[in-house]
């Protein structure tokens, strides 16, 4: 299931890259949430979840789903402002392969539980080989930009830190219920963020498709199989198996866009691939026991 949102995920940039008339990636991050938040209260009230119970019930996890949509809006709304300093290939490597670091870390200082040498060779093998694909598919942004780097090192923190919160909450709560709460807490922010840091919107009739697969399935759906999937593996190689996301842009750049990448990228391709198998025969190797919640 986490591999699974992994590939969803990566579909986003081809998505994104055929999406036309739009003012501001800001109102793209918007509008993902927006419509992954919607999803999720309509399958919570189809599914007849008491999503409301925790957070009427529970300061603790209340506090902690606040903080969870805290993470959400800030990952969209630095990750795209730091795609458009740095450049697509660079931001993205840099968001998206400093994650598996961040939630190691996080792991080990907040939740007293350290990684083993295998999940470790595993998660630098695969954020070598992220790099390395970038790197020979070559940069339109030559120039460092140090605040569009902080900004892309925020989002990758952000979002380990939105998994590792993930990853208790759904201990005592449908991962759903606790999706919908993260999601509408992080609608509340990124409205005015949006609003704040962007034109009004303006979006042709012929990109409320894009967004609508961008919202409901590379957000909603991906982050539903997230949630359910945190309840058997740790939150830190939740985090790592992501790097799919990378590994599907990769191929969709080279099946759909054309691009002929060079015989390092490929090498830099099997590197993540063996990295991320690694992970998973890590993991494989503990025993989770979720907590499912009616």
């Amino acid at each position: 299931m986490a591999l699974g949102a992994a590939v969803l995920w990566g579909t986003t940039g081809t998505a994104q890259a055929l999406l036309p008339g739009i003012s501001s990636p800001y109102w793209i991050g918007f509008l993902r949430i927006a419509l992954a938040a919607a999803f999720f209260v309509v399958f919570n009230l189809l599914n007849r979840k008491r999503s409301a119970r925790l957070m009427l019930v529970e300061p603790s996890a209340r506090r902690m789903v606040l903080l969870a949509g805290g993470c959400i809006a800030t990952y969209n709304l630095a990750f795209f402002a730091g795609v458009k300093a740095t450049g697509v290939a660079v931001g993205t490597v840099v968001a998206i392969g400093s994650g598996p670091l961040c939630a190691g870390v996080l792991q080990a200082i907040f939740l007293k539980r350290s990684q083993s040498v295998m999940w470790w060779t595993g998660t630098l093998l695969g954020v070598a080989g992220g790099v390395t694909m970038v790197a020979a598919r070559g940069t339109t942004h030559p120039e460092i930009d140090v605040l569009g780097l902080s900004l892309c090192l925020a989002a990758g923190l952000a979002y380990s830190a939105y998994t590792l919160l993930t990853k208790r909450l759904v201990q005592m709560e449908s991962p759903a219920a606790i999706t919908m709460w993260s999601f509408v807490v992080a609608g509340a922010i990124a409205l005015p963020a949006a609003t704040a840091l962007s034109e009004p919107l303006s979006l042709s009739i012929d990109g409320w498709g894009v967004i609508l697969y961008l919202g409901l399935v590379a957000t909603g759906i991906s982050y539903l199989l997230f949630g359910h999937a945190l309840q058997y593996i740790s939150g830190s190689t939740g985090v790592t198996l992501a790097l799919a996301e990378p590994l599907t842009a990769f191929l969709l750049a080279v099946l759909v866009v054309g691009e002929r990448p060079t015989i390092y990228a490929y090498g830099g391709l099997a590197m993540a691939i063996l990295g991320l198998l690694i992970v998973m025969r890590s993991e494989l190797q503990f025993q989770y026991k979720p907590a499912v919640v009616a």
